[in-house]
């Protein structure tokens, strides 16, 4: 099934990121080691050996975690917080004297704002950015079927406000009700009647919709045992699908008809016009949903790159020591072996250069040396082979230098 699928891809993913990882670090790390011949000239090497191990561990540990929180993101991080409400309104009676048009004639102001409680984020949510529109319907008998309404709604340009004010004449108290829409991210749905009481759940994600759907049909085995691919309904499910047997993959396009828009937010409120009620206002709690603060902790700590930058550095001084001990054995291997035996080695010395002149020169060798086994197990056979790699990076390197520098141009 479907739902089986995307998690088996899911753990596949999950595991071969992990071994990528893992592989990865444990390849670094061997990368500096030490040469036995070098452990066994320093004992206290040992102990670098050992630091060697300490960090692959670590760097698998980090390695996961990293996994973990990149698949962690990928999920909604939602707190569930309180958003109060302040509904309150002034009246301008009507002053003869009053110069301009406005001041003459008697109007009310209506205020709706609010703030969220106990928010411990440094950036403040607007009140609007809790919501995808507000609509105030006012008596429709006091100011007509056509300045009854007013509506804001959510828009790509829509600038954030910490509240809105509503201003009309009118020396009367006047019932308004007011109807706020949350604005849901990710977007939930409202059930239809028969599926929110199969499955007891209101409003919702559609991915936590489909998921109850799925462990309502593990519960009560509706999957077909031979083709696992078919859900066999119940009589609960054909009252609601109207069909015995659907594929699972269908269920996403038949949810389409059975998820309506939520339910909004209705608050009745009276705008008084008398003196004595000016000062009071109404207070209503909402329940909003939040950001978790450690969303973006997680994301600044996967995009934080000053300690990996600190760690190359480090690695690359660790790599040029090691290199600088390598270079430092070399010599003492050379002093020593001419220390030993001083004409032979001058004679095993100017046969190695001989044999570098011939190279060099592209002179044909000496075949009969050249075909016994014995010819390649030469202590000079390792440094030819590494001058011989050593060249060929040197080639390649150049080679994507001029490549990069073409395209850069």
């Amino acid at each position: 099934m479907n739902h089986q699928n995307a998690t088996s891809v899911d753990s596949l993913t999950r595991r071969y990121l992990e071994s990528y990882f893992l592989i990865f670090g444990h390849l670094a790390s061997d990368c500096v080691f030490l040469p036995a011949q070098i452990r066994e000239l320093v004992p206290e090497s040992q102990a670098y050996m050992d630091l060697l191990a300490f960090e692959r561990k670590l760097d698998q540990t980090i390695m996961r975690k990293r996994v973990d929180i990149q698949e962690a993101l990928k999920r909604p991080m939602k707190q569930k917080r309180k958003l109060r409400l302040y509904i309150s309104n002034t009246f301008n009676p009507a002053r003869p004297d009053a110069d301009d048009s406005d001041g003459s004639i008697a109007s009310w102001e209506l205020r709706v704002e609010g703030k969220l409680l106990e928010d411990p984020g440094k950036q403040k949510k607007k009140f609007s950015s809790f919501f995808k529109s507000l609509v105030i319907e006012l008596d429709k008998d006091l100011y007509g079927p056509d300045n009854h309404l007013v509506e804001w709604h959510r828009t790509p340009t829509t600038q954030e406000t910490d509240g809105f004010q509503v201003k009309r004449p009118g020396d009367v108290s006047v019932r308004c009700t007011l109807l706020l829409m949350l604005d849901y991210q990710p977007p939930q749905f409202k059930l239809d009647l028969r599926l929110a009481r199969l499955l007891g759940i209101h409003t919702q994600t559609r991915s936590c919709i489909i998921q109850a759907l799925w462990q309502y049909v593990k519960t009560n085995k509706l999957q077909d045992s031979h083709d696992k691919e078919y859900i066999n309904c119940d009589k609960y499910f054909q009252q609601i699908f109207d069909c015995p047997r659907l594929k699972f993959s269908e269920i996403p396009q038949r949810l389409t008809n059975l998820l309506l828009p939520p339910d909004p937010i209705v608050i009745n409120h009276v705008i008084s016009v008398d003196p004595n009620d000016q000062k009071k206002t109404a207070c209503y709690d909402i329940d909003v949903e939040v950001e978790d603060p450690l969303k973006s902790q997680m994301s600044s700590f996967l995009l934080s790159t000053a300690n990996q930058q600190e760690i190359a550095s480090l690695d690359n001084k660790i790599h040029e020591t090691i290199e600088s001990i390598n270079q430092l054995k070399i010599q003492r291997d050379f002093m020593l072996s001419f220390s030993r035996d001083p004409k032979g080695y001058i004679q095993d010395w100017l046969k190695s250069q001989s044999r570098d002149l011939k190279l060099m020169t592209d002179v044909v060798g000496n075949p009969e040396e050249e075909r016994r086994a014995a010819f390649y197990h030469e202590p000079w056979s390792q440094e030819a082979v590494s001058r011989y790699f050593y060249c060929k990076i040197q080639q390649r390197r150049q080679e994507l230098e001029q490549a990069l520098a073409v395209r850069n141009t």
